[in-house]
């Protein structure tokens, strides 16, 4: 999850789109009513054609969505399809982390992917064990209900909700339907709520069979880690002498299972993979809170330890990703680069090229979840107004009445400039703050962009 905090400076929203104010006709200009509305002021003859231009251009560019509804007809995808291209992995964020339009639409572009485009992997910001015990289920193992397994493996996050259900839900029919050609649904995150014990339980069962010799010193290196099932509680209860030490133990362990084997053995590989998501879960949560440089660390820990699981997820299923995650990871920017100066977006695009997309969210206003603070699983619904004047929801809600998606590696020459710089930006994580909003620069962080109008809070189980 992203924890969205405030800048030191306070930026006004009070900025025109291009730079310059803008007031009274200007302000409620579209491509629709640019010919009729006047140019009153002489402020404005520069601005208001500027302004016409961006939102002129990206209309050409923009494709309607007509729909978030999972069960759309797929033909209006289509253009979208052409964005991704041939990319192994197409990252799909989230401007919160709590709206059903976003979470219904990644559950329709996954469906589409699957059906027209070879996807098979649905890649989700979530733990590592929890994507092991859903694609379990996604894979025909287990009883029960989609429901219950995300109350029982999602609780606490964002995504412990219906929407995602559904998404679970269809994805284990298609399975039913696909035993040729099976989708998977994995975790891309650190242990967080709590790492579980199925991994501590598959790299002890690897070292049993492979190297008997180092057991009891691995089983004793993690005797005293496995309890980590809330990592909440674990930050505020622990001491962090305390959990440096836990750090360095669950090191020491993964060192002991990589000298265990070789590559291409894919029981030691996945052994390995375990041992490492212990490693580097236990060194995120050893890092003091409230620090700014720790924090930096802790965030380069976790969007570099995201993208690693991504792309070893790729390699190891084969076939093409969705990756599901908010923008602050798989766009090229955060919404806060002083604490957060690299994104998963940017590992992957480093490590994939061209083969790697990525495609970000906006939205003009509405409601979502958020919880009350970034150490708490309390979620609770925010609503925010129509986006006002300078920000860049605003000007986006003018491009066109209803919903739309463009590719911005297209945007013309003005289109192109506005979405260069950086305005003020609804983009909520864990927390959230109007007071100010972060400034982003949309063109500089994704490829392609859903622009919706208005969203509502993702719905409980």
């Amino acid at each position: 999850m992203t924890v969205t905090r405030k800048p030191i400076e306070r930026r006004t929203l009070l900025t025109a789109t291009t730079g310059s104010a803008i007031t009274g006709t200007a302000a409620l200009l579209t491509p629709a009513t640019a010919a009729a509305a006047p140019v009153a002021a002489t402020g404005h003859q520069r601005t208001v054609p500027q302004t016409l231009a961006v939102t002129e251009e990206l209309d050409r560019i923009a494709h309607p969505l007509r729909s978030t509804d999972p069960d759309a007809p797929t033909a209006g995808l289509r253009a979208l399809g052409a964005m991704v291209g041939d990319a192994r992995v197409v990252g799909l964020g989230e401007a919160t982390h709590g709206s059903h339009e976003f979470f219904t639409m990644k559950h329709r572009v996954f469906r589409y992917l699957v059906e027209e485009k070879g996807f098979t992997t649905f890649a989700l910001e979530a733990s590592w064990s929890a994507g092991l015990l859903i694609d379990a289920y996604v894979q025909g193992q287990g009883d029960g209900t989609a429901r219950q397994l995300v109350r029982r493996t999602l609780a606490g996050s964002p995504w412990q909700r219906r929407e995602f259900a559904d998404l679970i839900d269809w994805m284990r029919a298609y399975n039913r339907s696909h035993p040729q050609r099976p989708v998977h649904f994995v975790g891309t995150d650190l242990g967080f709520p709590g790492i579980g014990e199925q991994p501590f339980a598959e790299v002890t069962g690897y070292v049993r069979k492979a190297a008997p010799a180092s057991l009891s010193s691995v089983e004793q290196l993690y005797a005293g880690l496995r309890s980590f099932d809330d990592s909440i509680g674990y930050l505020s209860r622990i001491p962090l002498p305390e959990r440096q030490r836990n750090a360095d133990l669950a090191q020491q362990a993964l060192e002991l299972v990589t000298a265990t084997g070789r590559d291409g053995d894919e029981q030691y590989e996945w052994a390995v993979q375990h041992a490492r998501n212990i490693a580097r879960t236990f060194a995120f949560a050893s890092l003091r809170t409230g620090d700014g440089p720790c924090v930096t660390a802790a965030q380069e820990l976790r969007d570099r330890a995201m993208a690693d699981n991504t792309l070893w997820w790729q390699r190891r299923l084969g076939g093409r990703v969705l990756l599901s995650a908010h923008n602050g990871h798989v766009g090229y920017r955060s919404s806060d680069p002083a604490l957060h100066p690299t994104t998963e977006g940017v590992h992957l695009r480093a490590a994939l090229g061209a083969d790697y997309v990525s495609i970000g969210f906006t939205f003009g206003g509405g409601s979502f979840l958020t919880a009350t603070d970034p150490f708490t699983d309390d979620w609770r619904s925010t609503t925010v107004p129509p986006a006002t004047l300078g920000m860049n929801e605003y000007l986006l809600d003018r491009v066109r009445p209803r919903d739309y998606y463009l590719d911005l590696r297209q945007a013309p020459p003005a289109a192109r400039a506005w979405l260069d710089a950086a305005h003020p930006t609804y983009d909520a994580g864990t927390t959230f703050s109007r007071d100010p909003l972060p400034t982003l620069a949309l063109g500089a962080r994704y490829d392609v962009l859903v622009h919706l109008h208005r969203v509502r809070a993702a719905e409980k189980l």
